[in-house]
C-alpha cells in the first residue's frame, strides 16, 4: 500500500525559494485544507471494518511484529472495539514523541506530504474502506494509517530519522530522481522494513504490518533479506501492485538515524552520474 504522497508530482514552486520558506509554511499551503476527524460520522459498517480488519491482523503481528510497534499499540490504546480516535492519540503522542496526526482527504503532492513530516506531523484520511474491500484497496485508508503507522510514531530513534529523512526530501523537492531515490529507503524502511530482534526478523513496516498475507510471507525464506544498506536500496526499484521480492533488515532503530548522513551522500553521488547521463 502507498504512503500518502502522490509519486513523482512536485509543487510548482521557485526551487530558489523552496529552502528559503519557513519551516512552518506548510500550514498555510491553501492546498492543505483544515480538516478534522468528524467521529460522531462513523457508520456501523465503519465500526465493523476496523473491527474485523483489527481482529483479523493483531493476533497475527503479536509474534511477527516489532517489540517497538507492539508497546507503541499498548501506548496509543488502540483496541478492536473503538475506532482510532485522533484527538485522543494527539494529546498521547504530544506527550511521548510531540508528533500529531494531520487530517488529509487522501494522496497529497510530495512537498506537502515531506513539508507535514518535517514539522512531525503524520498525514492520514479518516474514511475507512467498505465491507467489499476488506482484502484490497488502491489508496490506503484510515486503518492502515491509524493501526500500521501511528503505534511506531512513539518511538523516537524512528520519528527523528522520518523527520530529517522529510528535511531532505524538502531540500530536493524540485527534483524528480532526488525524491524517486528517497522514495525508495522510505519505501523499505517506513512502508516495508524488517528489523532483527533477539535473532529473529520481525515487521515493523506499515505495508506489511497492515497486510497479513505479506506479514508471513515476508518472514519466510521465499523472499530475499538483506542487512539494511543505504546505497543497495536506492539502486533498487520497487513495486506496489503485489508482494516485495526483498527486504532490507535493520538491527535496531537507531541505525536509521544514523544513516541519514550516508543517505545524503549516496543520493549527491546518484544525481551527479543521473547528470552526466
Amino acid at each position: 500500500m502507498e504512503c500518502y504522497q502522490k509519486s513523482g508530482d512536485t509543487d510548482p514552486i521557485n526551487p530558489n525559494t523552496m529552502n528559503e520558506k519557513p519551516k512552518e509554511w506548510v500550514f498555510s499551503d491553501p492546498r492543505l485544507k483544515e480538516l478534522r476527524q468528524d467521529y460522531a460520522a462513523y457508520t456501523e459498517e465503519d465500526a465493523k471494518v476496523w473491527k474485523i480488519l483489527f481482529e483479523r491482523q493483531m493476533p497475527n503481528l503479536l509474534h511477527t511484529a516489532s517489540k517497538a510497534y507492539l508497546e507503541g499499540m499498548k501506548t496509543v490504546k488502540f483496541t478492536s472495539d473503538r475506532i482510532a480516535n485522533f484527538e485522543e492519540l494527539n494529546e498521547i503522542l504530544r506527550k511521548t514523541t510531540g508528533w500529531q496526526v494531520q487530517v488529509v482527504p487522501g494522496l497529497i503532492d510530495d512537498d506537502l506530504f515531506f513539508g507535514l513530516l518535517s514539522n512531525k506531523r503524520f498525514p492520514s484520511s479518516t474514511w475507512l474502506r467498505k465491507m467489499e474491500q476488506l482484502d484490497y484497496l488502491e489508496e490506503p485508508d484510515m486503518f492502515h494509517d491509524a493501526f500500521a503507522h501511528l503505534p511506531l510514531l512513539t518511538n523516537q530513534p524512528y520519528v527523528d530519522f522520518l523527520e530529517k529523512l522529510s528535511i531532505l526530501a524538502l531540500k530536493h523537492i524540485q527534483n524528480p530522481w532526488a525524491i524517486q531515490l528517497l522514495s525508495r529507503i522510505y519505501w523499505f524502511t517506513i512502508e516495508f522494513g524488517l528489523i532483527r530482534e533477539n535473532g529473529q526478523l520481525r515487521v515493523y513496516g506499515a505495508g506489511i504490518l497492515s497486510s497479513a498475507g505479506e506479514t508471513s510471507y515476508s518472514l519466510t525464506e521465499e523472499p530475499k533479506h538483506y542487512p539494511y544498506e543505504v546505497r543497495h536500496i536506492m539502486n533498487t526499484a520497487y513495486w506496489k501492485d503485489h508482494f516485495q521480492d526483498k527486504y532490507w533488515v535493520i538491527e535496531n532503530y537507531e541505525q536509521l538515524f544514523a544513516s541519514l548522513p550516508e543517505i545524503e551522500i549516496v543520493l549527491e553521488e546518484l544525481m551527479q552520474m543521473e547528470n552526466k547521463n
